[in-house]
């Protein structure tokens, strides 16, 4: 179809600190002008055999979502009274259930729409729950160590290619309380909606970076952490994790 989706040759044991092919500044870009851009109801002028496919209708048709987005609670519910970090959050807070959680939530995420509707709704939702929203890519994190019992990351570590995620787990260990968990989904390349979902994000401007399991398992161990949980979805693929 024209574009072709990345497979990072990095390997996860690299260091991070090391000159890049593929430089993040880009990326990060990229993806938040995506998702402003879907988040303001703009729309997209995609080429006639994407629109075609029934991934397109999907997500047209605003089904897609609810199917693949990763129901992080299901393998880390957040706790009444915890601190929890939203990465890429997109509207978690106002779409999710924080209120009967009763967790303490902070907020980040590089889209400006996203943040700024949070910042507008969230304390009208609930404003003791409501800890604020930064906006800001998911590897600067300005926060005190040991802020966290949870950090949450979902649907955007396709994005990247696995040196960025290193760079945001090393940024997330020093964030977590003792026994605080990170928990993070990836794209499951062997699912058959995988290829064509990636296909369709990369038209829609961001391009997508697909990576086996036993990789992201590799970038995982080398970065210390272990696999407390972890839970198969339609298209991602759920870790829960610790240091």
């Amino acid at each position: 179809m024209g574009q072709s989706i990345s497979k990072s040759s990095q390997s996860p044991l690299g260091d991070v600190l090391q000159a890049k092919s593929v430089p993040w500044l880009p990326m990060i870009s990229a993806v938040a002008q995506r998702f402003d851009a879907e988040y303001a109801g703009e729309s997209f002028d995609l080429p006639e055999e994407v629109e075609a496919m029934p991934v397109f209708r999907d997500w047209a048709a605003g089904s897609l979502n609810s199917r693949i987005a990763s129901p992080f609670w299901q393998i880390a519910q957040p706790k009444k009274n915890q601190h929890c970090l939203d990465l890429g959050c997109g509207f978690s807070f106002l779409i999710y259930e924080w209120k009967s959680w009763q967790a303490l939530f902070h907020g980040q995420d590089v889209s400006e729409t996203a943040t700024k509707t949070l910042h507008q709704r969230g304390p009208q939702l609930d404003s003791k729950l409501f800890k604020g929203v930064k906006q800001g890519p998911a590897h600067q994190l300005d926060y005190p160590p040991a802020s966290f019992d949870l950090v949450i990351a979902t649907g955007f570590s396709c994005y990247y290619p696995l040196d960025y995620w290193q760079a945001v787990m090393e940024a997330v260990k020093p964030l977590l309380k003792p026994g605080g968990f990170f928990v993070f989904d990836v794209v499951d390349p062997e699912q058959a909606l995988a290829e064509n979902w990636a296909i369709l994000e990369t038209y829609l401007g961001a391009e997508v970076f697909l990576e086996s399991l036993t990789d992201w398992r590799s970038l995982i161990k080398a970065t210390g952490a272990k696999v407390v949980k972890q839970q198969e979805g339609e298209l991602f693929h759920l870790y829960k994790v610790r240091w």
